[in-house]
C-alpha cells in the first residue's frame, strides 16, 4: 500500500448525517474480524448513533475523509465502570482501502490530544489479538499492553488490553 491516501483527506468531528456511513464501516470492519455478536463493540447501542453519543463531556469522535468520502474514525470518551481520569479510545475503525496510510496515526492524535484537553490522566482501548497491525498502531503510539481489562465496557470478546499514560 502506498504511503499516502489516493486523495485529499479531511479529518473533522463527526456530525449527526455521518452517523449511517460509520455505522456501516464499524460493522464491515468487525465482521472483517470475525468480531460479531454480543461481546463485541458491534453490538453497542451507540454504532447507530455516534454523533450523539460522543456530543457529552469528555467525549470526542472524529471521522476520517478520503475524496470527501468518508473511510473511518476513532474518538474517546469516559471509561465505563473505570477511574474518573482514564479514558477509552473507542471504535476506532478504518476500511481496509485506507490502512497503512497514515490515517490511523492522525486519528489517534487528535483523539488523544482531546483527552488531555478533556482532563484525563491516561487512555485504555481494548482489541483483539488478531488486529495486528492495529495493536502495532497503539504500541508505536506509546500504548501498553496490560494482563487484564479496565472498568466494565462488556465487550467480553476483547482478548487485548492496552493503557497509556499522559
Amino acid at each position: 500500500m502506498s504511503d499516502t491516501p489516493r486523495g485529499p483527506v479531511t479529518i473533522r468531528p463527526i456530525e449527526p448525517s455521518d452517523d449511517g456511513r460509520m455505522a456501516s464501516i464499524i460493522r464491515t470492519v468487525m465482521t472483517e474480524y470475525g468480531a460479531v455478536g454480543e461481546g463485541y463493540s458491534i453490538m453497542d447501542p451507540e454504532v447507530d448513533e455516534m454523533a450523539e453519543a460522543y456530543a457529552g463531556p469528555g467525549a470526542a469522535y472524529f471521522v476520517a475523509l478520503v475524496d470527501g468520502e468518508i473511510v473511518g474514525g476513532a474518538g474517546i470518551g469516559p471509561l465505563v465502570g473505570g477511574p474518573e481520569d482514564v479514558c477509552e479510545l473507542k471504535k476506532m475503525y478504518l476500511l481496509e482501502t485506507a490502512r497503512g496510510q497514515g490515517l490511523g496515526h492522525r486519528l489517534m492524535e487528535l483523539c488523544l490530544d482531546a483527552a488531555r484537553t478533556a482532563g484525563y490522566a491516561r487512555c485504555y482501548l481494548e482489541t483483539l489479538g488478531h488486529m495486528t497491525e492495529a495493536r502495532r498502531l497503539y504500541e508505536r503510539n506509546g500504548f501498553t499492553p496490560i494482563d487484564a481489562p479496565m472498568g466494565a465496557t462488556g465487550h467480553t470478546g476483547c482478548n487485548g488490553w492496552y493503557i497509556r499514560d499522559f
